[in-house]
């Protein structure tokens, strides 16, 4: 068999890393001599996530186009350039047999190098409301992997190929590792409770309406799994200085998000796709808060996508502050309400789209070796 050769590039956040790696995993497994080059941006945590992961990655010098404060794009058409140089530098020397998008800042460069060599591309876009970069690439790439119908708003239809998201192949598994969870996060049995994650960085107004509704989640005796995020912990843990109950468990991220799924009776969230997709395959109730900071406002219409089939409850940003911390506590204790929600949300799950992504990509180097 072919020694085959991939680039997988894109990244910036989460959101696009984890199902990125997903698909590395994927395509061992399929390929297991196969060789795997990942391409990111400089200074973004996929630098750090994606050796973490055992692959080996190329950084950018690439960088977003601010809308809001103009002066901070003078830099931005030299990146640009620059950016185009070494991904041409770097798909010329490395020869992938095909190159994959997962979107963020560095998918753009490899993605328009490696179509106009004529090279097999896919793009798998995540969001129900497509980024910029993506809807651009779309008219050249060869298969577009979809996680959300009606796709065909924003690509060619004959390209699309409806997936879903890749995600962590281990959170699955965690369903099985309850003692494991209560043990890792000191947990007491028979009580109920509530994680709330806003991402890796942190989601500073639910941190900030946690922080409003503090004595309530306190007296609620409801044990609480709390990711602030690497930007809010420190300030948090200061304010939060000899207040903590035993039963709020402060993080600053959370290493083992299988173990906290496992015990999780009631998820608080932002609305980004990789999330979804992770609620909806272990089959969790959650309360979304979608981050008004997003390009198109996708969180919003990525969690409407839950709310309109009664899979997931949606609290606006907006309101997160006087509405978060009571609809939680509400929720938490109606147990008809939770298992409607969890059964719903496991009804959308769809547990094969890292399988099918790959299969995708070999269905393109069938055809170009025939």
């Amino acid at each position: 068999m072919k020694t085959y050769k991939f680039i997988i590039s894109g990244g910036g956040t989460g959101g696009h890393i984890f199902p990125a790696i997903s698909i590395a995993d994927g395509l061992k497994e399929r390929y297991p001599d196969c060789e795997i080059l990942f391409v990111g941006a400089e200074h973004k945590m996929e630098m750090e996530k994606v050796p973490a992961a055992g692959y080996a990655i190329e950084g950018l010098p690439v960088a977003g186009f601010h809308r809001g404060e103009i002066w901070r794009n003078l830099s931005f058409p030299f990146k640009l350039l620059r950016s185009m140089m070494k991904a041409r530098k770097i798909v010329t020397s490395f020869r992938p047999d095909c190159v994959i998008g997962v979107g963020g800042y560095a998918s753009g460069p490899v993605l328009r190098v490696a179509t106009n060599k004529g090279l097999p591309t896919v793009i798998q876009e995540q969001n129900s409301f497509a980024g910029v970069t993506n809807k651009i690439l779309a008219r050249k790439v060869d298969k577009i992997c979809v996680a959300y119908d009606k796709m065909e708003r924003f690509f060619p239809a004959p390209k699309i190929v409806f997936t879903g998201n890749p995600i962590r192949s281990n959170l699955v598994e965690g369903k099985k590792n309850i003692e494991e969870a209560m043990e890792f996060f000191q947990l007491e049995e028979n009580k109920s409770v509530l994680l709330i994650v806003g991402g890796s960085l942190g989601a500073r107004s639910i941190n900030d309406s946690l922080m409003a509704q503090f004595d309530a989640l306190k007296e609620s005796g409801i044990q609480v799994i709390w990711q602030t995020g690497k930007f809010y912990y420190k300030s948090i843990s200061e304010k939060l200085e000899g207040k903590l109950p035993g039963h709020i468990h402060l993080m600053e991220f959370i290493p083992r998000m299988d173990l906290a799924y496992a015990v999780a009776d009631l998820v608080i969230s932002r609305a980004g796709a990789g999330t979804i997709s992770e609620l909806c395959l272990v089959g969790k109730p959650s309360i979304l808060v979608p981050s008004p900071n997003v390009a198109e406002d996708h969180q919003t219409r990525n969690a409407m996508a839950l709310v309109e089939k009664e899979a997931a409850v949606l609290v606006k940003d907006s309101k997160a502050k006087e509405k978060l911390v009571p609809e939680a506590l509400k929720l938490i204790t109606d147990k008809p309400q939770l298992e409607k929600l969890a059964a719903n949300s496991t009804k959308m799950a769809l547990p094969n789209a890292t399988r099918d992504i790959v299969e995708v990509i070999a269905e393109l180097l069938e055809k170009r070796e025939s």
